[in-house]
């Protein structure tokens, strides 16, 4: 994937249906933090001596209680509108309802903690100017953790900007006015400056983590939700390691050994055998070759009539080399107890040619919109096809190319034959191949 791409898929991780369903449901919670603010504010206003508060002061805590019951009741109202118990939101209906729900949320916070930060430096305190000032800006960093706990960044950057820009400006209105003395008692800048500071690198901690939390979610689920749909195709294991190496739902490009069998002879064995018969041979010639691929670690392609394409995705070039090459001599071996039931039954033996192949190939579930398959392609699949071909010419049971035999040297296989190659086309050499000796 292309570092463009990459970065669009990032920023848009958060957008995500998972993303999207979490953030409703902390919204639809969220009035029981904004009642548990207002009780911190009432009970830092009875408990800390020497504050002026006057009548408006209540009169805004009240307002912004009722407020707050009143977003969770229509939040309450709307959730069975915007979302199924296990569906998505409905875009034409959900956005307008939440939207708005989760903005007006979002103001009315940061409204609260601008008016308290801003009541203290105006009002002030009588005595005890410390406890008054930690006591005014508890909501505006009280209200920054809950409104980072919906999982809404823009909201959050929203509000922390909002709450920097009325506290600010309202420093920056008594240090342009030092004569008028709109400080209330016991507050002045020295105390308020570093506490908007703080708040500012609060925000961007929180903001950062928020960016990284959504994303890291969204991403785990993602890949959670592709990883499921990859075993609907092929094994747990081959699943976990597509996901370990990059995007499990896209087409990757990977190293793979190709593994292609064909039985020989199956054609004049349809014509001489009754269909039934023929049919039989079939899926017992299939199931065998499936368990032994799948035993070693491989996945099944596809079946193409008489044939089989597998391949080894898992683990380095070197163990998919030689899972792939112990997995053909498995057939072998058990194509020879296969034979000899064959026999008692007055059947025609089975002899196969197995063609052995490694290269790069692109891997994936590749989905036209009708049909979805898991499967592989590349000029790699095209040598595989020719080296079975050759396979067949020399008749040859296990044929490998010379860029599976590369794979396999030094890891202690031996008994590999070189089979000189032959002219195919007029000027066209083919693949070199070997042989396992038997």
């Amino acid at each position: 994937m292309r570092t463009g791409d990459r970065d669009r898929t990032r920023a848009e991780e958060p957008r995500s249906p998972t993303i999207t369903k979490l953030q409703q449901v902390s919204s639809g919670r969220s009035f029981a933090l904004h009642l548990l603010i207002v009780l911190v504010l009432l009970a830092t206003a009875q408990t800390y001596d020497g504050s002026i508060h006057g009548l408006g002061h209540w009169i805004v805590l009240s307002a912004y209680a009722a407020a707050s019951i009143l977003l969770a009741f229509v939040s309450l109202r709307t959730w069975p509108e915007t979302t199924g118990e296990t569906g998505p939101v409905d875009p034409s209906r959900g956005w307008l309802s939440w939207g708005w729900l989760s903005w007006g949320s979002t103001l009315l916070n940061a409204s609260v903690a601008i008016y308290v930060l801003i009541e203290h430096m105006f009002l002030g305190a009588a005595d005890t100017e410390e406890a008054a000032a930690a006591a005014s800006r508890l909501p505006a960093f009280l209200i920054l953790l809950q409104t980072a706990l919906t999982m809404r960044v823009w909201h959050t950057f929203v509000f922390a900007a909002l709450v920097t820009a009325g506290w600010g400006g309202a420093i920056l209105f008594v240090y342009l006015s030092p004569e008028s003395h709109h400080l209330g008692p016991h507050v002045t800048l020295d105390e308020e400056v570093p506490g908007l500071l703080t708040f500012m690198v609060a925000s961007l901690v929180v903001l950062d983590g928020m960016r990284r939390l959504t994303w890291a979610v969204a991403t785990t689920f993602r890949l959670e939700r592709e990883r499921l749909m990859l075993t609907r195709f092929v094994p747990a294991a081959v699943a976990e390691d597509l996901a370990r190496s990059g995007r499990p739902g896209e087409v990757q490009e990977r190293h793979a050994c190709l593994f292609a069998l064909d039985i020989r002879g199956f054609s004049t064995l349809t014509r001489t055998r009754p269909p039934q018969q023929v049919f039989e041979i079939l899926m017992e010639m299939r199931a065998l070759t499936h368990r032994a691929v799948t035993e070693r670690g491989g996945i099944i392609d596809k079946y193409i009539g008489d044939g089989v394409l597998a391949q080894f995705l898992v683990g380095p070039p070197q163990t998919q080399a030689r899972a792939a090459l112990t997995c053909a001599e498995a057939v072998q071996l058990r194509l020879t107890a296969l034979n000899q039931r064959l026999e008692k039954k007055g059947l025609p033996s089975l002899r196969v040619v197995i063609a052995l192949h490694a290269g790069d190939v692109l891997v994936g579930v590749f989905d036209d919109g009708h049909r979805a398959e898991f499967t592989v392609l590349g000029p790699a699949m095209n040598t595989l096809a020719r080296i079975e071909a050759r396979a067949k010419a020399v008749d040859l049971q296990i044929a490998i190319s010379e860029d599976f035999r590369d794979l396999l040297a030094g890891s202690g296989a031996s008994g590999l034959n070189w089979i000189p190659a032959a002219v195919e086309d007029a000027g066209s050499p083919g693949p070199r191949l070997y042989a396992v000796a038997p």
